[in-house]
């Protein structure tokens, strides 16, 4: 089930998201663009847009289209080789029916670094209605 609120801003909490459910994919197993973008509740295109803006500090490696291929294969593939993700025939990138992650199992594994992150992102939002409240009564 895909987060209920609908994302499609790159704010910041909405980067935090896909960051944090990147950084749960595991080792050896990878997760379409798509996939990500489900469980964060965003499309595709902003969750690539996420990684190539802020990813370089989470295993963007695992992160591919939806046939498993990645479009900076050359730099993923050390990452690849030492996960055990092997380069399918073509050459594009790996079979994502053998190296998915399960989605499922994903979704669970993220749940607590996302519930924490929406905690702070509702302490930060009554904080500033506190501020505005305040601000209002000068």
């Amino acid at each position: 089930m895909a987060d209920p609120t609908p994302r499609t801003r790159m704010d910041d909490v909405t980067v935090e998201r896909v960051l944090r459910v990147v950084e749960a994919i595991p080792p050896g197993r990878v997760a379409a663009y798509g996939e990500v973008g489900r469980i964060v509740g965003v499309g595709p295109r902003l969750v690539g847009r996420i990684l190539r803006t802020w990813g370089s500090s989470v295993p963007w490696w695992r992160v591919t289209n939806s046939y498993g291929d990645h479009p900076l294969l050359a730099r993923a593939l050390p990452h690849w080789r030492s996960e055990g993700i092997t380069v399918k025939p073509n050459g594009r990138g790996c079979r994502i029916e053998d190296f998915g992650a399960d989605l499922e199992q994903l979704r669970r594994d993220a749940a607590p670094a996302l519930a924490a992150l929406e905690e702070i992102s509702a302490q930060d939002a009554a904080e500033a209605a506190q501020g505005a409240g305040a601000d209002a009564d000068r």
